[in-house]
């Protein structure tokens, strides 16, 4: 697609212009990565950071990362990616100092809903002081219609250096570069109304499915209040799997098992009824990305509360999840948000929905330690949105042999610092089981 002036544009894949389409003031549709950067590079022994020279290497990696060099623009119906020059003075910036690691939560907790703004490219890279002695904060914040969870620790591994160059592997960016979903589009080609009536058909089942089924009535759901509240937590990634294999679990499986048992803790506290299972979403990586920044589907797990024994409750859990990944995987993205007009639809029925109660998240992380202008990053947690009426949401990402945990949910509800604190208890019970 070229315009008059001779600018060529490219046309916004389905899923990433649902998710420009499900962006809400109330709402914002973007994903976090907080990180704390050694001294070292840009980041001076005192932790101070030369930001000149943070641009300059930023600066230099652009030209692989298309996407961080172009804003979403409206032509006529359509949306489409157009280049544009980034001001890195805008897009690089350093906040105010904060008061240790807890700091840094509250930062996310503000950033979580503050929109970025549509007239520039749709992510930015903010320096916070103040984190910990002699070191830096960071966070990077990317508009879900660049990338989901998955694509933005790809495109962070472009963005930043490898901090062992023997250790890097190549990383494409295709996947950063380019929004076609030419799968869906080839799809279409070869039988439009079969596709499109199959399509149809499957929506309406799920659809009604999550407009039928009723989760129990608790604190989990209602209207998010803009007060957000940010928790991390953190566990030996290597024990947690062994911890979780001594009964034939996952990582994934002993995450969600953890998450369960702490919110029970929190409603118990509360004095909320405690469901026998909380029924929870689980992004699932889909296997064909083509070039779209978004590729997940959607695993629906019901959480068990009742068991008290640890061991039980992650075989079943394991057993759980075996059968509803590849469910998930079959299926595909949601089909309501398949479509721009169907996104909306799906995000005014997920205000009112009784079907799911938490979203819960693990990220496949860096495949190599990373590093900023020269400085090592030391530790990475990830925080993703919370979006119709679910409240509380966890996010996982596995850095440098530990497992880190963001917990964000709706402040007015709950607890983030004591969700934070049960997470990490349970997280280490299990992986002490070996």
């Amino acid at each position: 697609m070229t315009s008059a002036a001779g600018v060529r544009f490219e046309r916004l894949s389905t899923a990433d212009a649902a998710n420009i389409a499900i962006d809400a003031p109330d709402q914002v549709n973007a994903f976090l990565m907080a990180g704390v950067l050694a001294p070292g590079g840009a980041v001076a022994a005192d932790g101070s950071v030369d930001l000149d020279a943070l641009r300059s290497a930023i600066a230099e990696r652009l030209p692989r990362l298309t996407r961080l060099r172009e804003r979403v623009r409206h032509d006529g119906r359509l949306l489409v990616w157009e280049p544009v020059s980034p001001d890195l003075a805008h897009h690089v910036r350093v906040a105010e100092p904060v008061a240790g690691i807890a700091g840094l939560e509250s930062l996310c907790a503000r950033l979580i809903v503050t929109p970025l703004p549509p007239d520039r490219p749709l992510w930015e890279l903010i320096v916070v002081p103040g984190v910990a002695p002699a070191r830096a904060g960071i966070v990077l914040r990317i508009h879900h219609a660049i990338a989901d969870g998955y694509g933005a620790v790809r495109l962070a591994e472009v963005l930043f250096d490898a901090a062992d160059a023997s250790n890097a592997s190549a990383v494409s960016a295709a996947s950063v570069n380019r929004s076609t979903n030419t799968r869906e589009q080839s799809s279409s080609r070869r039988s439009p109304f079969t596709a499109q009536v199959r399509m149809l058909a499957s929506g309406l089942r799920r659809t009604a499915t999550m407009l039928v089924r009723r989760a129990p009535r608790t604190i989990l759901l209602g209207r998010i209040s803009p007060r957000r509240g940010i928790g991390f937590a953190e566990v030996d990634l290597g024990a947690l799997a062994a911890g979780a294999r001594t009964v034939g679990a996952t990582v994934n499986d002993a995450l969600l098992v953890a998450v369960a048992t702490a919110v029970t803790a929190a409603l118990g506290a509360r004095g909320e009824p405690v469901p026998a299972a909380l029924s929870t979403s689980v992004p699932v990586a889909l296997a064909h990305r083509d070039d779209s920044g978004n590729a997940v589907g959607v695993m629906l797990v019901d959480l068990p509360t009742r068991e008290t024994d640890v061991g039980r409750r992650l075989r079943h859990v394991a057993g759980l999840t075996s059968v509803a990944k590849q469910d998930a995987r079959s299926r595909g993205t949601f089909e309501l948000t398949r479509t721009r007009f169907g996104a909306r639809l799906f995000m005014r029925l997920a205000r009112h929905q009784r079907l799911i109660v938490m979203f819960v998240s693990n990220v496949p992380g860096p495949r190599h330690p990373l590093a900023l202008a020269g400085a090592r990053l030391e530790r990475l947690w990830p925080v993703t949105a919370i979006q119709g009426n679910v409240r509380l949401g966890v996010t996982a990402i596995s850095y440098d042999g530990v497992l880190r945990c963001a917990v964000h949910c709706d402040a007015d509800a709950l607890d983030a610092a004591a969700l934070a604190a049960d997470l990490h208890h349970e997280l280490a019970g299990i992986a002490a089981l070996v």
